[in-house]
């Protein structure tokens, strides 16, 4: 019997990533493709638990289900963080974070 590949292996893969990639995004982005990668990667395992002979595939969500849960660890810091700075700091306090880190760089 001929395997089939997994649906959606690669692109838990590629969400995974993305996930990790898009942490500084305030933490909102890469936290929601880290949770679409997490569904779809346990759907894919039971799929493939039902019936391990019939599909390859598997060490691509595997790969992927690692990769979105670091990219949700590190986007939920992320998120704590940034709400941290909004409660204490304020809208106007990062703005003027903001000014004297780009003019101490001379960007401005």
């Amino acid at each position: 019997m001929e395997q089939q590949k997994l649906p959606n292996a690669t692109l838990i893969l590629v969400f995974g990533i993305i996930s990790i990639v898009t942490c500084c995004c305030y933490g909102v982005l890469g936290l929601i493709f880290g949770i679409i990668a997490m569904v779809m990667a346990n759907k894919a395992t039971t799929l493939y638990m039902a019936n391990p002979e019939q599909y390859s595939g598997y060490q691509n969500v595997k790969t992927g289900k690692i990769l979105a849960i670091i990219g949700i660890i590190l986007n939920v810091i992320y998120l704590c963080y940034t709400i941290y700075l909004f409660s204490t700091l304020g809208t106007d306090g990062i703005m003027n974070m903001n000014q004297e880190i780009m003019e101490q760089y001379g960007l401005e």
